[in-house]
């Protein structure tokens, strides 16, 4: 009987995302759980069905396989396109597993890379997890703890990964001997080709379980929510992405767990704009202030600190704050600088009073302002 479509059976379209891939499995798989239905063959076997639409959508590399050649990208033996189109049969049951060197002796009958060596599959290690997390501005200037909720697989803990049922034995499987690997010869237009594939009897693990595990179900592995805490370093920007070695999904026995990947988005902040380690911001200060000096509060990552600014102080004008920007990622004892640029706010609204004063103020400083047009007066002639 053809194998059911693997969207179709997790209820969604090709285009699905990663999250709605988990969240429809999680639902599915909680409704058909052998747990919650005992001896219940039907639900037994949907369940099996789900897991193992799951493993492959949920896998990148598996999925784009399988988006692009269908259930023929994991058949062992089977004729057909295998996966690279026209009557190329010799390339069917391509796996991922194997390397140009397994290509080559497949067409030119183990010329290449060790004479058609048999290469068992061995345990494979677990795949990396990807996970995006929300910080603010300080978090990622200073470093900080932040604690990961994922979705992974672990190692199982009642046959401990061995996929068997605890106090059965396995077997070495009769096709591959152990080995994990299969020789097929197809007829092809370009005459007999032989490929060396994963054993279709034992899939890859050159033994045979009689007995699966009843709490895997032969997998080796269960799926768990677990908490990861993620140490943030300090001076982390936008994008980023820091590798926690180990914390990804469970590998075969004897094979080492993925990592998981924290990739970190920072909130922007509502005074502070970051520019490679260097903080910029804008400070208003007064006319009063500008004119006279005055000694400025100004809000830095550290908290206020005291500027004083000179009189006559322009809008525009820019100060630098030394050491008080962003930490270095690579060394924490060197960070950047703040650079501050003020300018003057008009006011608005003046009572009558004020308006008197700056109209009695204006021609104290009429000759001021006469001197400051006299680089200008080219330009005030031209435009009269």
């Amino acid at each position: 009987m053809d194998k059911r479509d693997f969207y179709e059976i997790l209820g969604l379209s090709k285009s699905a995302s990663d999250a709605e891939i988990k969240k429809a499995y999680r639902k599915l798989a909680k409704q058909y759980h052998p747990d919650a239905n005992p001896d219940n063959k039907e639900a037994e076997a949907k369940f099996k069905e789900i897991t193992e639409a799951y493993e492959v959508l949920s896998d990148a590399d598996k999925r784009a396989a399988y988006d692009r050649y269908g259930h023929a990208a994991f058949e062992q033996g089977g004729g057909g396109t295998g996966g690279f189109g026209g009557g190329f049969g010799g390339f069917g049951g391509f796996d991922g597993d194997i390397d140009l060197s397994d290509i080559l002796n497949g067409m030119f009958g183990g010329g290449f890379g060790g004479g058609g060596r048999r290469r068992p599959r061995g345990p494979q290690p677990g795949a990396d997890i990807r996970q995006t997390i929300q910080i603010s501005f300080e978090e990622a200037a200073f470093g900080c703890e932040k604690e990961i909720s994922i979705n992974t697989s672990e190692t199982c803990p009642t046959c401990h990964g061995s996929k068997a049922k605890p106090g059965t034995e396995t077997s070495t499987c009769g096709k591959c001997h152990g080995t994990g690997r299969i020789v097929v010869q197809q007829r092809t237009i370009m005459g007999m080709m032989q490929s060396e594939q994963v054993c279709d009897a034992c899939r890859g693990e050159g033994k045979i379980i009689k007995d699966p595990c009843n709490t895997c179900h032969g997998h080796g592995k269960v799926r768990t929510v677990k908490k990861v805490t993620a140490k943030i370093p300090a001076g982390i920007d936008h994008g980023q992405t820091i590798r926690l070695s180990g914390q990804g999904e469970a590998g075969d026995v004897g094979a080492p767990a993925g990592d998981l990947l924290v990739t970190v988005s920072v909130s922007s902040h509502p005074v502070f704009e970051r520019r490679g380690n260097d903080v910029y911001m804008r400070m208003p200060i007064s006319f009063v202030q500008a004119a006279l000096g005055a000694e400025l509060s100004i809000p830095t990552l550290d908290g206020n600190v005291k500027f004083s600014i000179q009189p006559g102080t322009q809008t525009s004008t820019t100060f630098r704050l030394q050491g008080k920007g962003i930490p270095s990622l690579r060394n924490n004892k060197h960070r950047g600088d703040q650079y501050v640029e003020v300018y003057v706010v008009v006011p608005k609204n003046l009572t009558e009073k004020q308006k008197e004063i700056l109209r009695e103020f204006e021609p104290e400083i009429g000759a001021q302002a006469e001197e400051s047009k006299k680089g200008w007066g080219h330009f005030f002639k031209k435009n009269k």
